[in-house]
């Protein structure tokens, strides 16, 4: 079947919803949601995919959508679908804007992402791939106006990522949170993330009362079930851990935290012990 499946959110805003599954040969390390926005100039393209062939199934996704050419691409992070397919989008003529802190996590980590791409989808599904940043960045915010559609992107500090933002659609009541939410599957504190920043990232993008959100992973919802499936994890896990260091728990004690109230969310057994891990080093250097 299609990797991509293509929600219409409300006249002329789409989410693109990729599966939940590790990147692979299949998806082309499109395991992740894009957003498309049709204006009178052209589309408004939020992540460009994980890689120059993964931004040719999200263009097919769009072609089925409008005519419309791709004019502007928001890359929402520092991951790889959030940014290695800009190369295919730049060579349509499409502008590409993005976070400074995002760019720089890019630069930073897009050898070790290209390295692990071509294990996850293989040499072939990699072929064409080649590092692209943005022409434009900014600090915490940028307002954008393409055609009649106003959209504000902002970067409310680190999350899964250093240099994450999330897109707001003010007169639609729609934001696309890039990695600061995960639905239906249980989001990923990793090495580059900051788990505290993540919470106040998270109520940052609360503060607008989105209707819609389009997680990073996971299907559109409201801000009831971004709530549920990503801010209270990340407060959960931050208290279970501050609690196991007061009672005298080490980094070796981490697996007696319950985590099993968030059990139903998807990768929740190979992600629950490495979240746990990390925040406890966080809480280390507080």
């Amino acid at each position: 079947g299609e990797v991509l499946k293509t929600h219409e959110l409300a006249e002329n805003v789409f989410a693109l919803v990729g599966p939940l599954t590790n990147r692979d040969a299949e998806n082309l390390g499109n395991n992740a949601n894009f957003g498309v926005v049709v204006t009178e100039d052209g589309v408004v393209l939020i992540d460009p995919g994980g890689s120059y062939k993964g931004a040719k199934m999200i263009d097919a996704a769009i072609r089925k959508i409008t005519d419309k050419p791709v004019k502007l691409v928001i890359n929402t992070g520092g991951q790889d679908h959030r940014w290695l397919g800009n190369a295919y989008f730049k060579a349509q003529g499409a502008r590409i804007i993005a976070s400074e802190e995002a760019v720089a996590d890019q630069q930073t980590r897009s050898r070790d992402q290209l390295i692990a791409l071509a294990d996850l989808v293989g040499p072939d599904g990699l072929e064409g791939t080649t590092p692209v940043y943005a022409d434009e960045t900014f600090s915490e915010a940028t307002i954008l106006t393409v055609g009649e559609t106003r959209l504000e992107v902002r970067h409310p500090g680190p999350a899964h990522t250093p240099g994450d933002s999330f897109v707001w659609l003010p007169e639609r009541k729609i934001l696309f949170s890039g990695d600061i939410v995960y639905m239906d599957r249980m989001l990923s504190i990793g090495p580059q993330s900051e788990h505290k920043a993540w919470i106040s990232a998270f109520e940052a993008l609360a503060a607008q009362e989105p209707k819609v959100v389009v997680p990073g992973h996971g299907d559109p919802a409201d801000m009831a079930k971004a709530t549920a499936d990503s801010y209270d994890y990340l407060v959960f896990l931050r208290q279970a851990l501050l609690d196991l260091m007061d009672q005298g728990g080490g980094i070796e004690d981490v697996g007696t935290v319950d985590q099993s109230r968030f059990g139903h969310l998807a990768n929740y057994d190979a992600l629950k012990g490495r979240n746990a891990q990390r925040v406890y080093e966080e809480l280390e250097w507080e």
